[in-house]
């Protein structure tokens, strides 16, 4: 089944034939691309590789389509940057040269402390190891990542992309680099006001490009 986010489109519409999802010929309207393929057709085949994906399909990304420009636009909000590079790829494969116009979000899912699992804490302590942060061997400090994260990226004067966080017994240390003094404050005071932190220390260096 995986195999299928990958075949070309037309593939995947003979697949939806065999499923009874072939489009109706009154839906196949008058704007195609240069294959025959029409908008209903396109947008169909990209929401199928996208539904292949379960966190994907939990996005409920949409899809609009331009067949004649060969071009699709995905909307909507995911909860990492690995889904939307995902997303984006997924999208990509259904056709030959098709481009994908990117407006989809990311921003973690906020979890209450009280809903912290330590399976979720072996999830933050995984994903803190592969971005090189330091996080304490204790749910708090995952959570307390988690959250600070998760703050930074739904905030549009840090978007959290270059900042690293550290959370060790409740101490945070920010690295990394932001666009200016305003983005270096407001992480700070982002970090500052989330519930369990006990203190800042604000390494962030200002880019100078």
């Amino acid at each position: 089944m995986q195999r299928l986010m990958f075949l070309p489109l037309s593939a995947v519409l003979l697949v939806l034939s065999f499923m009874g999802c072939e489009p109706r010929s009154s839906d196949r309207g008058t704007s195609e691309s240069k294959a025959g393929v029409s908008n209903s057709e396109l947008e169909k085949s990209i929401k199928v590789v996208l539904d292949r994906d379960d966190q994907l399909r939990n996005a409920n990304l949409s899809v609009t389509v331009d067949s004649s420009k060969n071009e699709a636009t995905l909307k909507g909000t995911v909860e990492s940057e690995a889904q939307h590079a995902k997303a984006i790829e997924i999208a990509r494969s259904v056709q030959p040269g098709l481009t994908v116009n990117d407006k989809v979000d990311v921003k973690p899912r906020e979890i209450a402390r009280k809903d912290f699992t330590e399976d979720l804490a072996n999830q933050e302590w995984e994903k803190a190891k592969r971005a090189g942060e330091k996080v304490g061997r204790t749910i708090e400090d995952a959570w307390l990542h988690g959250m600070i994260l998760a703050k930074l990226v739904a905030d549009p004067k840090t978007q959290a992309r270059n900042i690293n966080v550290d959370v060790v017994k409740g101490m945070v240390t920010l690295r990394g680099k932001v666009a200016d003094a305003a983005a270096k404050s407001e992480a700070e005071r982002v970090a500052m006001d989330t519930e369990g932190v006990k203190s800042v220390e604000n390494r962030l260096e200002i880019s100078s490009s």
